[in-house]
């Protein structure tokens, strides 16, 4: 039995869903974005909720992410989403240049990442309590997996080290480090 399957999504007024045979197409004021429907699940609109409903229980594993996955959806072409990245490094820096992003990340030359079509970036100084903290990308977008999926890839450049946390960390996680060698 799925709980999350069985949640009514509300549809906001500005939001056009389009049900389809094997996709669910949504368009809102921040864009448009295709979800695929996995066999065995069906979606109904009624007054402004949509509703998952599966063909029976053999589908249940997947009733409940089809119906994430369509909520998601809406919730990106309406209010998108947001990923915060922390350049944490002495001698660490991001520059945006164009449609891709320039590291300088302590090895011997800058890395050059592309931004994928539908993610935009800003890069910011904001205040933070991290020691060597130098900046923050800001990622944003509409489409929650290549948003997430871009963040990892960024954070794969550099990955926190284990004692001072240098590297691109995510903004809104907790790191614990071991602690260093002691002057005995």
């Amino acid at each position: 039995m799925s709980r999350v399957g069985k949640k009514i999504i509300e549809v906001p007024k500005d939001v056009k869903v389009n049900i389809g045979d094997a996709a669910i197409e949504i368009q809102g004021p921040k864009g448009k974005l295709t979800t695929p429907i996995p066999q065995g699940v069906s979606f109904s609109l009624e007054n402004g909720q949509l509703q998952a409903v599966r063909a029976g229980d053999q589908y249940a594993a997947i009733h409940g992410t089809a119906r994430a996955l369509v909520a998601n959806a809406i919730n990106g072409v309406s209010t998108g989403f947001v990923q915060q990245m922390d350049v944490v490094g002495v001698g660490y820096k991001a520059d945006l240049r164009g449609n891709s992003i320039v590291f300088a990340l302590g090895y011997s030359h800058p890395i050059e990442f592309v931004l994928p079509q539908g993610i935009s970036a800003k890069i910011e100084k904001l205040p933070r309590t991290i020691n060597q903290y130098q900046t923050t990308v800001i990622l944003s977008g509409i489409d929650r997996e290549l948003l997430g999926q871009t963040a990892a890839n960024m954070n794969r450049l550099r990955k926190p080290d284990a004692y001072k946390g240098k590297g691109i960390r995510y903004a809104d996680r907790a790191y614990k480090f071991k602690a260093g060698k002691t002057g005995k």
